[in-house]
């Protein structure tokens, strides 16, 4: 049985970014054009809260999960123009985000 490949993106807004005008373009933009795409299986996109337990802030405002059917063919899907558009939009409001690939254990 081929298990899940998970693409997890942590970031945190840019000083510039309006929250709002971030939650505004994840809602109306990037969740529908990456639900879309052939490579995606299921896409949330999250808002970091607090650390459980603690208290203390989240280390992450946002937090994006994309479970693809594989990374190739997800690779070939970013190279479409109007998702390299996307992308820019979405550097625009992400400071040094860290897109981490996994595959799910249990």
């Amino acid at each position: 049985m081929k298990t899940s490949e998970i693409l997890v993106v942590l970031f945190n807004l840019k000083k510039e970014a309006s929250a709002s005008d971030y939650e505004t373009y994840a809602k109306d933009i990037d969740s529908p054009t990456i639900k879309k795409l052939g490579s995606n299986k299921s896409f949330t996109i999250l808002k970091g809260m607090q650390l459980f337990g603690s208290g203390a802030p989240s280390p992450y405002q946002y937090i994006e999960i994309m479970e693809v059917t594989n990374f190739e063919e997800l690779a070939t899907d970013m190279k479409q123009t109007h998702i390299q558009e996307m992308l820019n939009k979405f550097m625009a409001f992400a400071e040094d985000p860290l897109l981490i690939v996994t595959q799910k254990l249990v």
